[in-house]
């Protein structure tokens, strides 16, 4: 009898096991097969190494006397190898058969249908569902990920996120083991209802098998064969967490650009998991945008990936699909960063998934990629996973000021303020300076040290002995004094073309910034300033003939009529040996 297979009875070496039963058997390949074959190998493919072997075996089969090969028909051109998967190829095997009166043999049940439809003879071999080795056995309950490559034994990933250890056990894998497990990997993600090959390019394949990421690769990509599996440990909700009221309160209400970011296998895509089905739990449509599509998520979620290997083209059907949040998992590249920002502009609740090591790099991320003033508008939260925890949230926000570290009020800019968000507290400060686009973290509010104050007393003695005047000393920062006087005195103050300024600039070696005190409205409170020489304290209070009430730690203390001093027109009260007023 002779025989003429197809391609996918030869990927995964169901033709072999069938011809092996039937000796003295005549199996002629046709170019065409061969040809498609080796422009898959060409190109890297796993599918075309794994039939390129099985071919090899046929040979080796006809040496040993068992079959005879016969090579035939004509072989395809470039632009019918290009449209392989239309069905070029298959019908150059189905007219091979026909024309030497040969049974195909395939196993694709459209192919087999054409055949038959054509007057073919046709024998249509089932998928096989025995495998001599899976990926599968690698893995136990505490295993996240396998990493296997020829003559090494298998290394596996346990634990936890943030508690992760890399042990090596059992004996090394032999090249030709690795190929077979690589092979099969192929075979049933091309072949089982819930796996799909997500990419096949020259050296790299990607294989969703169930809810197991596959990673293969080859040269000239690596150095050599390489497997590496990944699965998610566990499946956890919002609840799981321990989010605080006033953060699901957020993420129910006012979060609609959201970026989760950590490092690799610190727990974000599990966050995002149970984000996604939060917000499904809520009542809200949602989909997800993946390369590849490794999220497990419940039914209720559609997940997409490239359209035709692009995310913009998916952006544009996930705006016609009329979603209330999209998951993309995970942004790389500048087109990626696009893509969140177009959606979120046009109205989609974005959830992001970045890799960061600090959350700040998160946003840091876009910088340059959309125009810096969008950020606020794109990004509201974010919120940075660490070791399967929420380590941090940050928020954003839009204001117009001088930012942090200067002191020129005409150098007040549009800025990007990020701020952690359960204690307001300012962290980080986003804005332009010249042509640069800088983020600067703000310097955490201190406590007023004694030197501070020492200082601001020996410039308000300074003031009241050089001008004769009360005056409100305050240090901003260690470089910029704030003194404020009455509105009369400014001028003596500032002195001629701003030279009084200038010595006191000088000998204090600070920025003095000269300001109006505003009038005390009549009975408003005000600190009196102090002055203490020879255990007398001297309270300077303001101008003189009027009642003035003193209190000390809110204790009324005494009510006194001032009266003009003998020194120029400073007003005073003694305090002699603690006996009060």
């Amino acid at each position: 009898m002779d025989y003429v297979p197809d391609t996918s009875v030869i990927v995964d070496g169901r033709f072999n096991r069938f011809i092996e039963d039937q000796e003295g058997s005549r199996v002629i390949l046709p170019e065409a097969l061969i040809s498609e074959v080796e422009h898959q190998a060409n190109e890297g493919k796993s599918i075309g190494f794994a039939a390129l072997e099985e071919l090899k075996k046929l040979r080796q089969m006809e040496l040993e006397g068992k079959i005879v090969l016969d090579i035939t028909g004509p072989r395809p051109q470039e632009w019918q190898i290009r449209k392989a998967k239309s069905g070029e190829i298959d019908d150059i095997i189905r007219n091979v058969a026909i024309s030497n009166d040969a049974v195909l043999v395939t196993g694709d049940q459209i192919q087999r249908d054409i055949a038959i439809v054509k007057g073919a003879r046709v024998h249509y071999i089932e998928p096989s569902s025995k495998v001599s080795k899976r990926i599968e056995d690698f893995f136990d309950p505490e295993t996240s990920s396998v990493h296997l490559k020829p003559n090494l034994p298998p290394a596996l990933k346990k634990g936890q996120p943030g508690q992760v250890k890399l042990i090596r056990r059992g004996d090394p894998v032999r090249a030709e083991t690795l190929e077979e497990i690589a092979n099969n990997i192929v075979r049933r993600g091309r072949d089982d209802p819930n796996s799909f090959i997500e990419i096949d390019t020259r050296g790299a394949t990607v294989v969703q098998l169930g809810s197991i990421r596959i990673v293969i690769t080859r040269p000239p990509f690596s150095d050599d064969l390489e497997i590496t599996a990944v699965r998610p440990l566990v499946k956890l909700s919002l609840d799981d967490y321990g989010l605080p009221a006033n953060l699901i309160e957020r993420l129910k209400d006012r979060a609609n650009g959201i970026l989760v970011a950590g490092a690799p296998g610190a727990g974000k895509s599990t966050f995002v998991q149970a984000l996604a089905e939060f917000f499904n739990g809520q009542g809200k449509v949602v989909k997800t945008m993946e390369r590849p599509r490794d999220l497990q998520v419940s039914k209720e979620i559609t997940q997409y990936t490239g359209l035709e290997g692009s995310m913009e083209k998916t952006g544009d059907i996930l705006l016609m699909v009329r979603e209330d949040y999209a998951v993309f998992d995970e942004m790389r590249i500048t087109n990626d960063f696009k893509v969140y920002a177009d959606l979120r502009l046009a109205g989609v609740g974005m959830i992001g998934v970045v890799h960061a090591t600090r959350p700040i790099d998160a946003i840091q991320r876009f910088i340059n990629r959309i125009e810096l003033g969008m950020i606020p508008q794109v990004i509201d939260t974010v919120i940075f996973i660490d070791r399967g925890t929420v380590a941090s949230v940050l928020v954003t926000k839009y204001s117009v000021k001088v930012p942090s570290g200067m002191s020129e009020d005409d150098l007040a800019r549009p800025v990007i303020e990020v701020e952690d968000f359960y204690s307001g507290e300012s962290l980080y400060e986003i804005y332009t300076f010249g042509e640069q686009i800088v983020v600067v973290p703000v310097a955490r509010q201190k406590k007023r040290s004694g030197l501070y104050r020492m200082a601001e007393e020996r410039i308000e003695n300074d003031l009241r002995k050089l001008f004769g005047t009360n005056a409100s000393v305050r240090m901003e920062t260690d470089n910029r004094v704030v003194v404020r006087v009455p509105e009369d005195v400014m001028p003596r103050v500032i002195g001629k073309k701003g030279a009084n300024v200038n010595e006191l600039e000088k000998k204090y070696g600070v920025h003095i910034d000269v300001e109006p005190l505003q009038a005390v409205i009549e009975g408003q409170r005000q600190t009196a300033q102090i002055e203490v020489k020879n255990r007398i304290i001297y309270l300077y209070v303001g101008e003189p003939n009027r009642n003035v009430k003193f209190y000390v730690d809110n204790i009324l203390v005494c009510n006194l009529q001032l009266h003009k001093g003998r020194k120029e027109d400073r007003v005073f009260v003694l305090l002699r040996n603690n006996k009060g007023c």
